[in-house]
Formats: C-alpha cells, structure tokens, sequence
C-alpha cells in the first residue's frame, strides 16, 4: 500500500518513513501543504499522514480542500499542539483521526492499519496461488503449511504476484508499485528481488518456476494445472 507523508520535520520523516516501510508501505514525502494537495490529487493512495504545522499551506486547510474536492482517501493528522480546539479544526476539516506528538510509533501503526480497515468494504482475503498462502492482514506467508520468512520488499512484490493473476508485471510496473519516488530502485534491483523470491519459494517445496519470466515483457505466476 502507498501513503502520503506529508511533514517537514527532517528527522521525524527519516524515522516514520523507516518504520513504514519496515511494514511493507511505500512511503511517498512533502515537505509543505501545497506539495502535499498537488502529490494527493495526482496520485492514488491508500492513506495521507498528515501535519497540522506545515510551511505554505497548514495541514486543517489542506484536508479540508481535500474534501471539498470529493477526495476520500483516509487522513490521519498529527501536531505538536494538544489544545482540544485544534483537535477540532482538525476533525471538522475531515481528518479521520488525530495523534499528537511526540508520537508512540506502535500505536500509529496501529491508527493507520485501523483506518485502513474502515476504509476497506471487506476484509482482505486471504491470497492463493496451489498450496502458497498470502494473509495480507496477518502479514504471513505459507507454502503446503511451512512458513516464509520474506523480506518486506519480497512480501510486498509476492503480494502484487497474487493480486495481478495471470496479467504480466513489467519492471516499471513493479517499481511504480513497490518503490517510493523519494527511494528509488538501483538498476537491477527488481530481477534481484525476484531472484530472491524464488530461492525462497523453492527452499519450501515451490516450483522453481513459479514465477515466470517474459522476455522482454516482465514477469508473472505460472499459470497452475
């Protein structure tokens, strides 16, 4: 999943955004309001982190004219400030929920998998391919019952293997999915990914090639008997 930050405190953005991606997000980073309304509104993301205290455009107007604007992407507001009124401001803008700093990074993450939930009709189903097991929710992996331990770069590019059925993935499609634009890929990091992946599939019993290369188009599931 992709999400916004949008927040111009340096060494906030360097440990949100590590501790993020730990959890398999794709992280995208502004540094003020209006970079962040310009990033919200040509890009699709599952949920904006947002600050109140931003340079060119405070975070209350920007979700508010984000929701003026019909967008209901999840947001997820944080400040320095604890006054109730601001709490206000933020929620009647149409923030979604508030945290103030200094912030507890377990229960972000634990905010933001919950709005992520709301904003879901359904849960997330469990992902199969023959005898491997994907659960998004629980962030696990099986093969014929034996765990995976992947990566979460491997987890994520399994993830997109499984949603994308039979549909080839070229690279640029895969980097546009699992890579930031403020991180992106060194040349030939998504064939190393891939490489990687398939080791592991394999070391539990997989098909060595369970994940399948096009030449010259990108790469997908086998398709199964």
């Amino acid at each position: 999943m992709r999400l916004l930050l949008v927040e111009d405190d340096i060494r906030l953005v360097e440990v949100l955004a590590e501790a993020l991606q730990d959890y398999s997000y794709v992280v995208d980073v502004v540094g003020d309001g209006e970079a962040g309304l310009d990033q919200a509104i040509r890009e699709e993301y599952s949920l904006i982190l947002l600050d109140v205290m931003l340079p060119k455009l405070d975070g209350v107007s920007l979700c508010r004219s984000l929701r003026s604007r019909g967008c209901a992407i999840p947001i997820l507001m944080v400040t320095a400030r604890d006054a109730s009124t601001d709490k206000v401001a933020g929620l009647d803008a149409g923030a979604d929920d508030y945290l103030v700093k200094p912030l507890d990074l377990p229960e972000l993450l634990a905010r933001i998998r919950a709005l992520l939930r709301r904003g879901q009709a359904i849960a997330q189903p469990v992902l199969q391919w023959g005898a491997l097991q994907l659960d998004p929710s629980c962030y696990s992996v099986t093969y014929n019952r034996s765990p995976l331990h992947l990566t979460p770069k491997e987890f994520s590019l399994l993830e997109l293997f499984l949603r994308s059925g039979q549909r080839v993935l070229s690279r640029r499609t895969i980097v546009g999915q699992l890579w930031s634009y403020d991180d992106p890929p060194v040349e030939d990091s998504v064939k190393a990914h891939v490489k990687a992946l398939r080791h592991k599939l394999k070391a539990v019993g997989a098909p060595p090639d369970a994940i399948e290369n096009i030449r010259g188009v990108g790469y997908r599931l086998k398709q199964l008997a």
